[in-house]
């Protein structure tokens, strides 16, 4: 039999091949996935790893589906190092675009140019409004914040269903589900003439460098790590449990709510029951595929941006089902996590010891 033993110590060089050995694994889990299904598999890696990246208009799009991950995931980082569990990043990504999208509907064409940073403003306090809870419950009640986030998606699918069916509906939109188009005034900066990127991805670099400054620089950076690494020995040393469950899950919401933000007054422009892409989800594989570093995460975005992108692609020039973008993303957590396992844990063969049988009649 196999036997999964801890190894002496983990390689410093797997830890971080480990991610890379993945993607390869998931690539040959792909192709063979694209046989199954009939299609030419030199095909589908092409739609998925070159079609993104083949022109400028292509990588355009390529960030603008990586802004949003990676502000999530930079959020969750925070979260994830001090051992506390916020799965519920999607529901204050939606919440983030609900409040945005309340700001926005206020503009007219008299608001001041810059309006759309109170929208943005408003996006941010949707996401720490919704991650608030979560704390709450669970510093009031000692609730599971895995159940509690998980479930305040639901409540904020329902918020926003709510709004764009009823509320805010738009009246000359045809009976279509969604918001009226915001005002121009509201519309985040460009920074290529010409397509969708705006400025949410300097706020994300902006992001990444203040990530890494409070993680590596910071006392209270160095507080959360020990508290998810060692709870006792933060304890010992003075720092608050209560502290850290609230700035971990109100950066994760700011971060997530900010996403939700710059969705709706970017590349939508109004509040539609699309609005709930799986972001919140995606970025948790973004987060661990980037090993909870801040520069890994930008890489990890980019990848799992291109499956989106590629996952699209394969809807429309393969007749696949657009759901195949959830089934590489699953494929790539699930090889990771058995790479990091074995990263961590040797398999060593057991000689089955063959069972005595009993003497019938008992012992004399």
């Amino acid at each position: 039999m196999l036997r999964l033993e801890p190894r002496a110590q983990a390689s410093v060089v797997w830890r971080y091949a480990s991610p890379v050995l993945a993607l390869a694994i998931t690539v040959v889990l792909g192709v063979l996935l694209f046989m199954a299904l009939g299609k030419d598999p030199l095909r589908g890696l092409t739609v998925f790893f070159w079609e993104p990246i083949k022109s400028v208009y292509a990588l355009s799009e390529l960030l603008v589906k990586a802004t949003p991950l990676l502000l999530i995931a930079l959020g969750l980082a925070v979260c994830f190092r001090s051992n506390i569990w916020n799965i519920g990043a999607e529901g204050q990504f939606v919440m983030g675009a609900v409040f945005a999208s309340g700001v926005a509907l206020l503009a007219d064409a008299n608001s001041l140019s810059g309006y759309w940073v109170w929208v943005l403003l408003a996006g941010v306090l949707g996401g720490m409004v919704w991650a608030g809870l979560t704390a709450w419950l669970r510093d009031r009640f000692n609730a599971s914040e895995i159940l509690v986030s998980l479930m305040l998606v639901y409540v904020a699918v329902m918020v926003l269903n709510y709004l764009v069916y009823g509320a805010w509906k738009d009246p000359l939109g045809y009976n279509f589900p969604q918001t009226k188009t915001f005002d121009a005034v509201t519309q985040i900066p460009k920074l290529i003439p010409g397509t969708r990127v705006n400025i949410g991805v300097l706020l994300a670099l902006a992001g990444v460098g203040a990530l890494w400054v409070f993680l590596f620089r910071t006392r209270a950076g160095f507080a959360q790590q020990v508290g998810g690494l060692a709870p006792d020995a933060a304890r010992y040393a003075g720092f608050s449990s209560r502290r850290a469950l609230w700035l971990a899950l109100l950066s994760s919401g700011a971060a997530a709510g900010l996403a939700g933000g710059l969705e709706v007054a970017g590349p939508l422009r109004q509040l539609t029951p699309f609005v709930p892409a799986g972001y919140g989800f995606a970025a948790i594989i973004v987060a661990f595929v980037g090993r909870l570093h801040p520069v890994g995460m930008v890489l990890s975005a980019l990848l799992m941006s291109m499956f989106y992108i590629g996952g699209e692609l394969a809807q429309s020039r393969l007749g696949l089902p657009r759901s195949l973008t959830g089934v590489f993303q699953g494929l790539l957590l699930f090889t990771l996590l058995a790479c990091d396992t074995l990263m961590q844990y040797k398999l060593r063969w057991v000689p089955a010891v063959p069972s005595v049988p009993a003497l019938k009649g008992g012992a004399s």
